[in-house]
């Protein structure tokens, strides 16, 4: 059983960046750019598969294929659900909240998303309850070095400035998916007992 859900888990991984890497080919066409995003409204869900560069990609793709190896109880439909509405959320949250940002490219809010609705997930087991802590705090440790200190080392590796504002609304909206999980699974406990 488990190795069914490590192959479809895998599947859906690869299929992603292989989709993320033929967008990357197109990249002008697909990042989020804040003035075509009602004429272009792809560009809401694409701008967070697109990449400054291939540096970029790489580094962000391998923090999501190591997700199944960190996280190996991670549902197949709870990922689906993540990488699908993440960046849909992340996107109108900076046209709507931060006006400012023009244009943006990457996972790397979504990433930061993913990790935490998993990682507090994992909370609910009790031998994995330590290393979902563990994970909870680098990511708050990151986040508050990122936007009080001086700019991570990764934006001389990327050559472009780190948009930090979506990795707080990607870590934001990961404690909401996290929670919306809970209640989902908690309600189809008390009117599915048996299910």
């Amino acid at each position: 059983m488990q190795e069914i859900e490590l192959k479809k888990k895998s599947i859906l991984i690869a299929s992603s960046v292989l989709i993320s890497a033929l967008l990357q080919v197109f990249q002008p066409y697909f990042i989020y750019w804040r003035y075509d995003l009602w004429s272009e409204p792809w560009r809401i869900w694409t701008g967070h598969w697109v990449h400054v560069g291939w540096i970029h990609f790489l580094l962000n793709m391998l923090a999501f294929i190591c997700l199944p190896f960190i996280f190996p109880r991670l549902k197949n439909r709870y990922l689906l659900l993540l990488i699908l509405f993440l960046p849909l959320v992340i996107s109108l949250n900076l046209y709507f909240i931060f006006p400012s940002i023009q244009a943006y490219a990457g996972f790397s809010g979504v990433l930061h998303g993913i990790y935490v609705a998993v990682a507090l997930l994992y909370l609910q087991y009790p031998k994995e309850r330590k290393f979902a802590l563990l994970i909870l705090g680098l990511i708050l440790a990151k986040l508050i070095s990122e936007n009080t200190f001086a700019p991570s080392q990764t934006e001389a590796l990327i050559g472009s400035p780190v948009l930090t504002e979506a990795h707080l609304l990607g870590a934001i909206w990961g404690i909401v998916f996290a929670v919306l999980f809970l209640l989902w699974a908690k309600l189809k406990r008390y009117f599915y007992p048996l299910s």
